[in-house]
């Protein structure tokens, strides 16, 4: 049978070792039977660049070579928070870098898939924030520092970002309406599916057009989030760690 899986937000860390053995488990099980893995950004909870040589980016990066190496189609989006994923990436996984946003054909639905971070434009500081980040050459000069310089650098990241968030009113890093109404009216798709809210649900259309079925995954904190699709319909599931 022809099954899609997506999933988003895994945040892998060294910290957190019960989702990292989640995600080498589901590789091996419920992602073993699938046709294509899309991961929609955020499988690290930071990436200091394709150079990055520490146990865990080793692990994460073989399971990921093993399970292309089998023959199975993975898609990988870059999130906020490993949005230096680059092109050595994709050489030693047999993974494919996705642009974010990008449509795909589902069984016959246009989906518009992203990361999600962008459509989040109530947030304005973190919109000036993520143009910065995904400047180019800026990227290439973080990536030109020393990997423990870029480390230090991505654990201050983190820790100024709880802070943000826990400072910040729930509904402005939540997604726009408008912004997706926009999305909806550019790419002309009928579902949206997308993370980094950490609010899974299916949210289906809207009563007044343009609208589309959107669909949130959840993150891999205390269980994981999945989204399964075949031609029979899709469904929104839950992971449970151990």
């Amino acid at each position: 049978m022809t099954e899609f899986l997506f999933i988003s937000d895994l945040h892998l860390d060294p910290t957190r070792p019960a989702a990292t053995e989640a995600f080498l488990d589901f590789l091996q099980t419920e992602a073993h039977s699938a046709t294509r893995l899309y991961i929609l950004g955020d499988l690290f909870e930071f990436w200091i660049g394709d150079d990055d040589d520490d146990d865990l980016a080793a692990t994460v990066l073989g399971a990921l070579r093993k399970y292309t190496g089998n023959g199975h189609d993975c898609r990988v989006m870059s999130g906020n928070r490993d949005f230096l994923l680059g092109s050595r990436f994709e050489r030693e996984t047999g993974a494919r870098l996705l642009d974010d946003p990008v449509v795909e054909d589902i069984f016959g639905e246009r989906v518009l898939l992203s990361h999600g971070d962008q459509f989040c434009t109530a947030d304005r500081s973190y919109q000036r924030y993520r143009r910065i980040i995904r400047n180019p050459l800026l990227q290439r000069l973080f990536l030109s520092l020393p990997r423990n310089w870029r480390r230090a650098a991505g654990t201050e990241g983190r820790r100024r970002s709880r802070r943000y968030a826990e400072s910040s009113a729930p509904h402005i890093m939540d997604v726009c309406a408008d912004t997706i109404r926009e999305s909806i009216l550019r790419f002309r798709v009928n579902v949206i599916v997308h993370g980094h809210t950490h609010r899974p649900a299916i949210h289906p259309p809207a009563a007044l057009p343009p609208s589309a079925t959107r669909i949130v995954l959840g993150d891999w904190y205390e269980h994981g989030s999945v989204l399964k699709w075949s031609a029979s319909g899709y469904q929104l599931k839950v992971i449970p760690f151990g």
